[in-house]
């Protein structure tokens, strides 16, 4: 399985950015997908996560309310909604794939994108 993000970039505060996460290769409808971020210097944070079984959502209490995570399955293909975003939300942002029922660990999630740089600039 292989997972491609797409969609960071430089914005202002209280601008909108979309990230995609593209996955390809097998892939069961029951996996659970994954957002993580890492600021330089810190350790990698759970953001957001929709489960594979049931499509049930979760977020870290930073980015509720700002952020909102979807999965199109069609295209095996999941997006963060990134709204009102503020200087603190500047990260690598990282999509991760796994079928394991926690799911804001990172440590249990089989597969990771590369990373996609977000910097909010103030």
């Amino acid at each position: 399985v292989q997972l491609v993000e797409s969609g960071g970039g430089l914005v202002q505060v209280g601008d909108s950015l979309r990230l995609s996460c593209a996955a390809s290769g097998r892939i069961f409808s029951n996996i659970n997908m994954g957002w993580f971020r890492q600021a330089p210097g810190e350790r990698r944070e759970f953001v957001a996560a929709i489960s594979g079984r049931g499509g049930t959502i979760y977020y870290d209490d930073s980015v509720k309310g700002r952020f909102t995570i979807a999965r199109d399955n069609a295209k095996n293909t999941w997006y963060l909604q990134m709204d009102s975003l503020k200087a603190e939300d500047t990260a690598v942002y990282y999509c991760a794939a796994g079928y394991s029922a926690s799911v804001s660990s990172a440590s249990l999630y089989n597969y990771w994108g590369q990373g996609t740089q977000v910097t909010v600039s103030s």
